[in-house]
């Protein structure tokens, strides 16, 4: 599973807000200093609890920060669950403005009290059917409105669990339907169950910093995953993945600049609006270019890649869907040095020529510049139609931001 890289980043100042099923919140444990700056990794704040207050807590959300989220870090207030009522006095805790425990609709079910026990108990299940014998507690590691990443210790080495949002729940199933074509270059199922999905564990390193060759590699793997696609563009659909191609995009995306275009200047609503009226124009001549619509992956960049040296793993399909398949290339090459942008841009042509005989990518790309970044802002802009208002600040500056991207590459 992916990890973070080395921050030199500022630290976090978490405070845990402590409750139980029973009893509600009980109190809050004094601040204690993370290193680790990114406000979703949570490994290090339960460790923190175990080792600074003597507590063993399980995370459940963000309850509120006083940071902007750039870079993370700074004074971080968690919501976090006990089996019991701790011993020592905890600090009172009160909000004005609500309860953090009232029911929320948009909550994810592993954000409430209980709700990461049942999906451990879920895994638990799924590995007696399968007689894998866990050997030890499973270490909690990430949780946000995306994603709930456990690792469990088992006789068969450590497995993951992930556990999504209904938004993201055609997952497990996406990457079944993967690795059935290219089983190397997906992560090996255990199993999955709607949001639930049960992971082997991938040898190797996460690729956040790779340049060179490895970069050619990763496009090689997702170009050929996208080519194995091109006839199951149904049957993703079917699995629930978003539909971005040219008709439905274009519907989406006038709803999208019209809910959230209100704040930016002038010039840039008007560069979007023009974006948004030319929608059908681009596609039809994107379209034109031999590149057809299929998978894709949604979030590609090497920090979701896991490698060996000598197997990519393309990780992360939540945000996969179906549309044109250059809508990736754009944020995966912006990370990029100048040369390994050469490089990997004329390895992604050779790629898309050789699949699609005739076809011209160089001209599809800069056709769908701007459309790639108009998703970006419309991923982030479903993100916050979809999670309570406590997890916002994960995603609140996003769509703006994406927008004025947008605008500027139009």
């Amino acid at each position: 599973m992916p990890s973070y890289p080395p921050p030199a980043l500022p630290p976090r100042q978490v405070t845990l807000v402590l409750c139980t099923q029973a009893d509600g919140v009980l109190g809050a444990l004094p601040p204690y200093e993370v290193a680790t700056p990114w406000w979703q990794q949570v490994d290090d704040v339960v460790r923190g609890a175990r080792t600074v207050h003597g507590v063993d807590v399980t995370v459940l959300r963000l309850l509120r920060t006083d940071t902007r989220r750039t870079n993370d870090g700074g004074a971080v207030v968690y919501l976090a669950e006990v089996e019991r009522p701790p011993r020592g006095r905890l600090d009172p805790w009160r909000d004005d403005h609500r309860d953090p425990l009232a029911p929320e609709p948009l909550r994810q079910a592993y954000a409430n009290p209980g709700g990461p026990a049942a999906d451990l108990a879920w895994a638990f299940g799924e590995l007696d059917e399968q007689g894998i014998v866990v050997t030890g507690r499973p270490d909690q590691l990430r949780t946000w409105n995306l994603s709930s990443i456990w690792r469990v210790p088992t006789v068969a080495g450590p497995l993951w669990l992930k556990c999504v949002p209904p938004f993201f729940a055609h997952e497990g199933a996406v990457i079944d339907l993967l690795g059935a074509a290219r089983p190397k270059a997906v992560p090996s199922l255990v199993a999955h169950s709607g949001r639930r999905l049960l992971m082997r564990d991938i040898t190797g390193d996460d690729c956040y910093l790779v340049t060179g060759a490895p970069l050619l590699a990763m496009v090689d793997e997702l170009v050929a995953l996208q080519v194995a696609c091109i006839r199951r563009t149904g049957d993703l659909l079917a699995l629930g993945a978003p539909d971005w191609r040219a008709e439905a995009f274009a519907r989406a995306a006038a709803r999208m600049v019209a809910d959230r275009s209100g704040p930016l200047d002038a010039p840039t609503r008007r560069s979007l609006d023009g974006l948004v009226g030319r929608l059908p124009e681009l596609f039809a001549e994107a379209a034109a270019c031999g590149i057809p619509d299929t998978l894709v992956h949604g979030d590609f960049h090497a920090g979701n890649v896991r490698s060996d040296g000598s197997r990519q793993v393309l990780l992360d399909w939540g945000d996969s869907g179906v549309g044109h398949p250059l809508l990736d290339r754009t944020a995966f090459v912006e990370r990029l040095g100048d040369a390994d942008r050469a490089a990997v841009l004329g390895r992604w042509d050779h790629c898309w020529r050789s699949a699609a005989a005739g076809s011209d990518p160089a001209r599809a790309d800069a056709l769908l510049r701007p459309v790639a970044a108009l998703r970006q802002a419309m991923i982030y802009s479903s993100f916050l139609d979809q999670i309570e208002p406590d997890e916002r600040p994960y995603h609140a500056d996003d769509p703006a931001a994406w927008l004025r991207r947008v605008a500027a590459l139009t």
